[in-house]
């Protein structure tokens, strides 16, 4: 267990001011009610490079309702069997996976986004997660949106 790949669920009133500004500032953007990174950093008071640093680390993690489809980012090295690897492993933890979309590999690595419907997942998603950054040529994995 390692503190670097847990996750964990935590209320936003102990989180340091820096993290809700940065949660502030995601929510804007997501909202549409600001154009730029820019906008969002001026408004809500903090640096654009601080807003970089943390914005891929803290997203909300709503409970994942039965029938609920989750977006995954992952980078993968290039290698035969990484994407066959990684595909058998959500579909033995009961995930159903909906779209896949890989890019041309680039400098060993491939950038890949898939959506997996969680309705059936056994373990729960942290367990989906976990596995999948722990797969050998796995190099990422970020969730970029829940439905």
């Amino acid at each position: 267990m390692g503190l670097d790949t847990d996750y964990y669920v935590i209320k936003t009133a102990v989180l340091p001011e820096i993290l809700r500004k940065t949660i502030m500032a995601k929510e804007l953007l997501q909202q549409q009610k600001v154009a730029t990174v820019n906008d969002a950093v001026q408004k809500v008071g903090m640096s654009r490079s601080v807003f970089y640093k943390y914005r891929d680390h803290i997203f909300p993690f709503y409970e994942f309702n039965r029938g609920r489809i989750v977006t995954l980012g992952l980078t993968l090295e290039d290698r035969p069997g990484v994407l066959s690897s990684l595909l058998d492993r959500i579909a033995r933890a009961g995930g159903n996976i909906l779209t896949i979309n890989q890019n041309i590999p680039i400098h060993g690595t491939a950038n890949l986004t898939l959506s997996v419907r969680t309705a059936n997942l056994r373990g729960g998603p942290e367990g989906l997660f976990r596995g999948l950054e722990k797969s050998d040529g796995v190099q990422k994995v970020e969730i970029l949106a829940q439905e």
